[in-house]
């Protein structure tokens, strides 16, 4: 392939990652290669200044259509970088708008200028996976009957713990592909090396289990760790709990129906609530409830066929059951909601509209992050986005664990007060 077309490839690329197509047909093209445009966009960079200069060097005669191809692509993948950059101040200007400009307070220790500068020497290689000395994960344990699918991976850290929060990380997949070895790395590997107890699970997938096999797998999960997880050094008492896409619809509907029998069989009485939820560009309209385009277009042309098995003419209560949407009630825990502006698989009408409904309903807090240029699954391997998102959601999990613990001590120290 020549310089000229080279540039043209790499032109179309960055040009649907700066304003990608979206829709029904062209939105999953759309995604895979804005995805990754996107999130690789220094690499792609260095890429293009390199055939550049090859291109220019003395002896060769320039092609300037080429040229004119790689000056213009250059400034895309420039502005994609500008736009990663920009998260680390959307995101921490959406946690003083919620939670207040002194939320930092509650921090074990504020942030350096060197906690929120971009990471660039670690996103050289972004998939190359280093040991880290600081943590240990121990694979495979079961959490229900249901074989590799009911298996769980814990990362803990390193040495001796005791009583640290939990998380729980959901993976995505369209709620028919996917593992716990695929998603939220990043995330959990970044709070298991400062103290936390990180569990990623797999749960049962569609077509072969109908929904709710899902979230019931994911309830046995929450039950599991009530139950086991001071064995590994986790506080049972405080489970946070993530995950994207499929994932971030699964850990919505599991933090808005806690204790519901439905979806608790055999286990009724176990502890499913969470603390706090933490959703990534998840669906958050099942059954159709905000005409958003697109969203009835997946609800009968994918989630009634595949993941639900039947369809909404035929009951209409399960897609709404099944709608973390119509699921929002005043005990609903504290949320952070995350979303890209131009993901072309979630329109990102579907978590304002989540958020709006939660802010209007919940007595808790509700953080919302909107992501400027950033597409679907922005957060899957690490990226200058990615980075920045997760020391967000690590300010705010911190942020949140310390309060929550304060306020336990407020009530004991309430309660010893009324006894005498």
């Amino acid at each position: 392939m020549g310089f000229r077309r080279r540039q043209l490839v790499a032109a179309a690329l960055t040009a649907n990652a700066v304003r990608p197509v979206p829709g029904p047909r062209t939105g999953i093209p759309s995604f895979f290669a804005g995805w990754l445009t996107g999130e690789l966009a220094p690499h792609l960079l260095a890429a293009i200044a390199t055939d550049t200069t090859l291109q220019v060097r003395p002896g060769r005669r320039p092609d300037p259509i080429g040229l004119a191809l790689a000056a213009g692509t250059a400034a895309g993948l420039a502005h994609l970088i500008a736009q990663s950059r920009r998260s680390a101040h959307v995101a921490e200007e959406a946690l003083a708008d919620a939670l207040g400009s002194d939320y930092l307070d509650a921090l074990d220790a504020r942030p350096t200028p060197k906690d929120l500068a971009t990471p660039w020497r670690s996103l050289v290689h972004p998939f190359r996976s280093r040991p880290d000395e600081r943590i240990v994960v121990e694979r495979d344990i079961a959490y229900n009957a249901n074989g590799k699918r009911g298996f769980l991976d814990i990362y803990r850290p390193a040495g001796d713990v005791s009583g640290a929060p939990v998380l729980l990380q959901v993976h995505g997949g369209a709620w028919t592909i996917g593992t716990k070895e695929q998603q939220g790395l990043p995330l959990m590997r970044h709070l298991a090396a400062k103290g936390w107890i990180c569990v990623a699970i797999n749960y049962r997938l569609a077509p072969k289990h109908a929904f709710p096999a899902h979230i019931v797998d994911v309830k046995q999960a929450i039950a599991w760790i009530r139950e086991h997880i001071a064995a590994y050094g986790g506080d049972p008492s405080y489970l946070a709990i993530t995950g994207g896409s499929a994932g971030g619809h699964l850990c919505s509907l599991a933090a808005l129906t806690a204790g519901d029998p439905a979806w608790q069989p055999g286990f009724e009485d176990a502890d499913t609530s969470v603390q706090c939820a933490v959703p990534h560009y998840g669906v958050y309209d099942v059954a159709g409830l905000t005409d958003l385009p697109g969203v009835t277009t997946m609800r009968d042309g994918f989630l009634g066929p595949k993941v639900l098995q039947t369809s909404y003419d035929d009951d209409p209560a399960a897609f709404e059951a099944a709608s973390p949407l119509a699921r929002i009630t005043e005990q609903a825990p504290d949320f952070f909601v995350i979303h890209g502006s131009v993901d072309t698989l979630i329109d990102v009408r579907q978590a304002r509209t989540f958020v709006d409904r939660l802010k209007e309903t919940s007595s808790k807090s509700v953080v919302y992050a909107e992501l400027p240029g950033a597409q679907h699954a922005f957060d899957t391997f690490p990226s200058i986005r990615s980075a920045h998102i997760v020391r967000a959601i690590d300010r705010y999990l911190h942020w949140h664990w310390n309060t929550w613990r304060a306020g336990l001590d407020h009530r004991d120290e309430l309660s010893e007060t009324s006894q005498a």
